[in-house]
């Protein structure tokens, strides 16, 4: 009777605990979500949400202001894709070399490397990219400037690809052997067994790592602030300099900016647009897992 009235009470117990760190992710969201509301409220009070969202030109800092988060927008998504062209499919393909092709020595030793590499600070990848990157890069493009969106992106690409394939791995290591042997007692290789069973058995997993991966490369701080410049160039030219809503939040965060102005306030409402452009990458990144869920 003492024993189960003691299992009772230690059960409740971890169930309150997953209770409360479940609330309290919650909370956190919560949180964020209505500091940056209420911050941007008072500018939105001054300036219009048309012209933010359909604006051109972005300077805050300079006389007469504007304040077209376009420039901004399109710099974001421009590192973002240059870094997805690299990432997604090389991490992708190491995924599936660890998973299905790898020996366990060779396996055990790379995954705690990949896995590091995701510890990198972003300030190191950000001189890397400068100092190493965009003069191999010139070599090859005559012309290109010191700070460009081509570096920046393939450096964060470079950044995000152990988030890739370690989920990935994992996610495909999870499928039961029994898949494997069906496919190939049927006579499929290895390559078809990974195509054509595996990555579809794990799709959910490897969908969930490029989300992260991509909000990871929405979200980069310091590689863009340094490697890819500070001018918020409506463009898609990868040679060109552009800044990111990142790189201008840490611009004005620097201290150089009164607190309250609208100035000030600006940051938060880039950050009202940040956040609406991860959420739209999480949704999406939703809604296909469960088409292919549905489709298999």
């Amino acid at each position: 009777m003492k024993l189960n009235l003691k299992r009772k009470i230690t059960e409740g117990a971890i169930e309150a605990m997953l209770l409360l760190a479940a609330l309290f992710s919650i909370f956190v969201t919560i949180g964020i979500v209505v500091i940056l509301v209420s911050e941007s409220l008072g500018f939105f009070r001054e300036v219009s949400i048309i012209e933010f969202l359909t604006g051109t030109r972005w300077t805050p800092l300079f006389y007469p202001p504007s304040f077209g988060i376009l420039p901004l927008i399109t710099g974001t998504l421009l590192i973002t894709t240059i870094a997805s062209i690299i990432a997604l499919p090389l991490g992708l393909l190491v995924a599936i070399y660890l998973s299905e092709y790898a020996s366990y020595k060779f396996k055990e030793t790379v995954k705690p490397i990949l896995e590091l590499m995701e510890s990198i600070p972003g300030v190191a990848l950000g001189y890397f990219a400068l100092l190493l990157v965009t003069p191999i890069l010139q070599k090859i493009i005559p012309g290109l400037p010191m700070f460009n969106a081509l570096s920046a992106g393939l450096v964060v690409g470079i950044m995000i690809i152990p988030y890739i394939s370690s989920i990935s791995e994992d996610a495909m290591k999870a499928v039961p052997m029994q898949i494997r042997e069906g496919s190939y007692a049927m006579g499929a290789t290895r390559f078809q067994t990974a195509y054509k069973v595996i990555i579809p058995a794990a799709y959910s997993g490897i969908a969930a790592s490029f989300v992260v991966a991509i909000s990871r490369a929405i979200g980069e701080t310091m590689v863009v602030t340094i490697a890819a410049g500070m001018m918020p160039n409506l463009t898609f030219n990868p040679t060109e300099s552009v800044q990111t809503i990142t790189a201008y939040i840490v611009q004005v965060s620097i201290g150089d900016v009164a607190h309250g102005t609208i100035e000030y306030k600006s940051i938060f409402a880039a950050g009202i647009a940040l956040f609406v452009m991860t959420l739209i990458f999480n949704l999406i990144g939703f809604w296909l897992r469960k088409r292919i869920r549905e489709a298999y």
